[in-house]
């Protein structure tokens, strides 16, 4: 049952995330801003003019598609488990848990908080896409779905992270040795045509290669695989880290002493 206390938790828990990376703008939105307008200039113009055309497309208008998500990706993982991970650290999560509140009203709060940033950050540089090629978007709506999924996954993802981080270099492993590698072998930069066979099974086992294919298709029109299936694997990995997340903490695993 959904109670009004609940929607003013919800409400507060919100409020915080959000005005907590608008406050600190210049760390949190900026940099990602700053990073992808270079790659668009080393990668779009430099190196993509002498790449050409990758499956009927001009290089430059293969790579936003996975440029823009990459962006979404990273704030969305690291806005939850930087400021997760910094209400345990201030034994502020404490008072959470002992307000009369579920813990999904925390959860989603947090996720929403991911989420934002990650739009905002994705609206951003899809404006500093423009400077560099003519961008348009085949199916709007797809496109705006998996921004959201792709929040709310990642945002998950960091929040797990945040309840088993022990220290602050913890929450930069993960981040560091698990979620560039799978956005650099996610298709970002090339389609999965140019692999060996062997490779191309390899990449059906990274879920940011079906984010990225799914959300290619909703600019381009083209994708890698079959947007059903991709859309599925996405919200299965939705299920399984909220369902994760919610256990740990309902369990109060890494969070109580």
């Amino acid at each position: 049952m959904f109670r009004r206390e609940y929607l003013v938790a919800l409400q507060t828990i919100s409020y915080k995330e959000i005005r907590r990376f608008l406050r600190i703008w210049v760390q949190t939105l900026l940099p990602s801003t700053i990073t992808t307008t270079l790659y668009f200039l080393i990668f779009g113009k430099l190196i993509g003019s002498r790449i050409g055309q990758m499956q009927g497309y001009d290089y430059m208008e293969f790579i936003v598609p996975g440029l823009i998500l990459m962006a979404v990706i990273s704030n969305a993982y690291s806005n939850v488990v930087s400021s997760f991970y910094g209400t345990k650290f201030q034994h502020n999560i404490e008072e959470m848990l002992v307000a009369p509140i579920p813990s999904w009203v925390i959860l989603t709060g947090y996720i929403s908080g991911g989420v934002c940033r990650g739009l905002l950050v994705a609206i951003l540089v899809t404006l500093v896409s423009l400077f560099f090629t003519d961008l348009k978007i085949a199916h709007p709506f797809l496109m705006v779905l998996v921004f959201l999924l792709t929040g709310i996954l990642f945002s998950a993802a960091g929040f797990i992270n945040a309840v088993y981080a022990k220290s602050f270099d913890d929450i930069s492993i993960v981040p560091t040795f698990v979620l560039t590698p799978l956005i650099y072998l996610g298709g970002v930069f090339y389609s999965i045509d140019l692999l060996p066979t062997f490779w191309q099974k390899v990449s059906m086992l990274n879920p940011v290669f079906y984010i990225i294919n799914v959300f290619r298709h909703s600019i381009l029109g083209e994708s890698d695989i079959s947007i059903i299936n991709g859309l599925a694997v996405i919200l299965c990995f939705i299920v399984v880290l909220i369902f994760i997340s919610l256990r740990l903490l309902n369990k109060g695993i890494g969070i109580k002493n």
